[in-house]
């Protein structure tokens, strides 16, 4: 949602528009109105104990067909539970545990014969190799993929490191604000993708930006880079956030020409940008698509802050000629801007239903914007089962109640 016109409205956590005076809170539910806790899930339990069966499964194997062998005659095998033993093994253990369930395996089976008097025949002979094969099998498939897991391991710290260079975590204290941030990816062990947030103190004020770039992988993160890179630079030397905004919608511009292609006709990033005055108490925000910031009061009241008129995203903006115009909103001391993709409102839980942010905070207080997350980035996460659809970045900020009277860059008056 985007502004265009500078007239505000607060929306209600149902998405209903509400007539309270711009930036006004919306009341903390009552004990009716609660909305429903989310419960401590037990999917973490649950793999737990999958993983302790998985693993245990080798010599649950291997048990099972010595057991096999004892119950029935001798000429019924269990030769193929005795050859799954070690395949399974193989991606579980590391070398060192595959080849003990190898010997186990073999061990097994040559006391199995001993039981039955070892009859030398073609087909004890024939299973005792098979099997001896299996296990010589099952230690090359550990090796190869350990060397996977290696290399995979590597380029998950190659993508960090670059993950941390384009995007790098904000001072916990910038001008006179306390400041969190927080990048959860939706695959475990992947971090990087187009999700963006980034807060500096200039001149003019403290300003940030949080936006989403469409599309995922290394074409999204050279977006990225490119948006922060334009954004550092703008914010430090353009007198307005509505400037701030141009210089990023024309540096995407330009990004997608050099890209060429798909990206050139439908690149774009939806984003939201705020001015943070170092005198007063309040905050200009340009909406550019993207889903409205939520201002928690320091008693546990909230507003949604949604621009009156819809903009278009960043990279769009030769389909609408009107130009940006900040609203402008209270930001008392003590209280908490916090911005998030839509990795964050569009989250499900296994239902269907969204995630709602604004039901889940209100009437809630958080002693730091830290904390503020951190019960977040755990409250969605039990919410969906652990699996989020999007990436989801969460940028938290906020104005201490000290800070009130601090004049330019948080100097004592």
């Amino acid at each position: 949602m985007g502004q265009r016109g500078g007239a505000w409205r607060a929306e209600r956590p149902d998405g209903r528009p509400d007539r309270r005076p711009p930036g006004g809170p919306v009341p903390a539910p009552g004990p009716d109105g609660e909305p429903p806790r989310v419960r401590a899930g037990t999917d973490a339990g649950r793999i737990s104990h999958t993983w302790t069966l998985v693993r245990a499964l080798p010599v649950l194997l291997v048990v099972g067909a010595v057991a096999y062998d004892l119950a029935t005659p001798p000429d019924f095998t269990a030769a193929p539970l005795f050859t799954a033993a070690p395949l399974v093994a193989a991606p579980l253990f590391s070398l060192r545990g595959t080849f003990l369930t190898g010997l186990l395996t073999l061990a097994a089976l040559l006391a199995v014969r001993l039981r039955f008097g070892l009859r030398i025949g073609i087909g004890s002979v024939t299973e005792v190799v098979t099997v001896a094969t299996v296990v010589v099998i099952a230690l090359l498939i550990n090796v190869l993929v350990r060397r996977s897991d290696e290399r995979l391991a590597s380029a998950r710290q190659i993508a960090e490191a670059a993950q941390r260079a384009v995007l790098p975590e904000p001072e916990a204290r910038i001008g006179a604000l306390e400041v969190a941030a927080r990048y959860e990816a939706a695959q475990e062990g992947a971090s990087i993708g187009g999700d963006l947030y980034a807060v500096q103190d200039t001149p003019h004020g403290v300003r940030l930006v949080v936006g989403d770039v469409r599309g995922k992988g290394m074409g999204a993160v050279a977006a990225v880079a490119v948006l922060i890179g334009a954004f550092r630079e703008a914010a430090e030397q353009e007198a307005t956030v509505e400037a701030v905004a141009r210089r990023l919608e024309r540096a995407l511009a330009r990004e997608g020409a050099r890209r060429g292609g798909l990206d050139a006709f439908e690149g774009f990033t939806t984003a939201v940008l705020a001015e943070i005055p170092h005198d007063g108490e309040s905050v200009r925000i340009v909406h550019r698509g993207h889903p409205p910031p939520l201002l928690l009061h320091a008693d546990g009241t909230l507003a949604v802050l949604a621009a009156e008129n819809p903009a278009l995203p960043l990279g769009m903006g030769d389909l609408d000629a009107r130009p940006d115009r900040a609203g402008t909103v209270d930001f008392p001391a003590g209280s908490t801007l916090l911005f998030h993709t839509d990795g964050l409102s569009e989250a499900r839980d296994r239902h269907g239903r969204f995630y709602e942010p604004a039901e889940r905070l209100a009437g809630r207080t958080f002693r730091d914007p830290e904390a503020l997350l951190t019960a977040l980035a755990t409250s969605v996460r039990r919410y969906t089962g652990g699996a989020l659809a999007d990436d989801m970045a969460l940028l938290a900020v906020r104005r201490p109640r000290e800070t009130a009277g601090l004049l330019e860059h948080g100097d004592e008056e």
